[in-house]
């Protein structure tokens, strides 16, 4: 089985992270030289994966993604156990769990934010949920190929686990009474759940939380994407973990 990756980020991501098997990189002749492209030539002699100039027609079959001139076969994403996530040590460690993301765009971006903000893992379940696929890691600019993702058959019984080894569950839900900003997020390995945007995190995984925060709006209009309203959360641990090391 083999993927597609696209795009001069997202190629030379996944060939800095060693992670992934390259059959081929294929690269327009008609693409405007640059240090990305000169970085993944540099990169993919320095392996010996296999890349070649091809003619723009010969990439028309990639049409439908915005590949800008550059398209690698590669290994599919591997995912890991949560079982040998958790064997390692954590202190202070942080995952995010999504529940219900389907869109391939939020679902990269989410990837990315995770992995600017030093998140130890990603939990996403078999069902409902987006594949991981070209797009998402489009949309990753490559940071998919930086953090682990750990896929469950049972979001319930993931959780359930993870309480079991002492991890706090934040769920984020648009209408509950806490904040955000009243957690103290240092001191602790947690999961912060993040609901599909108009389904919400489900009533089952709340009812396991430690803890269900929102972010105040100043207007009666829920506007912000799961994307964004990861951003805002996870970021506000980053300030805390931060200010305690001063």
């Amino acid at each position: 089985m083999e993927d597609i990756v696209y795009g001069r980020n997202a190629v030379l991501e996944a060939l800095k992270s060693g992670n992934r098997t390259f059959n081929k990189i294929l690269i327009s002749k008609s693409v405007h030289p640059s240090e990305k492209i000169n970085e993944i030539i540099d990169l993919s002699k320095e392996k010996g994966i296999l890349f070649q100039f091809t003619a723009k027609e010969n990439l028309s079959k990639y049409d439908e993604y915005n590949h800008q001139g550059i398209v690698a076969l590669v290994s599919p994403i591997k995912f890991i156990e949560l079982e040998d996530f958790l064997a390692k040590e954590h202190q202070n460690s942080r995952i995010v769990m999504l529940d219900g993301i389907e869109d391939g765009q939020n679902l990269g971006s989410i990837i990315r934010t995770c992995v600017c903000a030093g998140v130890d893992a990603i939990i996403i379940p078999e069902r409902r949920t987006c594949p991981i696929n070209s797009t998402v890691e489009k949309a990753s600019a490559g940071a998919i190929n930086h953090i682990d993702i750990i896929k469950v058959n049972s979001p319930i019984s993931a959780i359930q686990r993870l309480k079991k080894s002492d991890w706090w569950i934040i769920a984020a839900e648009a209408f509950e009474s806490d904040n955000y900003y009243d957690v103290n997020y240092n001191d602790m390995n947690f999961v912060l759940v993040m609901g599909a945007e108009h389904a919400g995190v489900s009533k089952s995984i709340l009812k396991l939380a430690d803890f269900k925060i929102k972010i105040p709006m100043l207007k009666n209009f829920n506007s912000l994407n799961v994307s964004n309203a990861l951003s805002i959360i996870i970021f506000e641990s980053v300030r805390q973990k931060l200010l305690s090391e001063r």
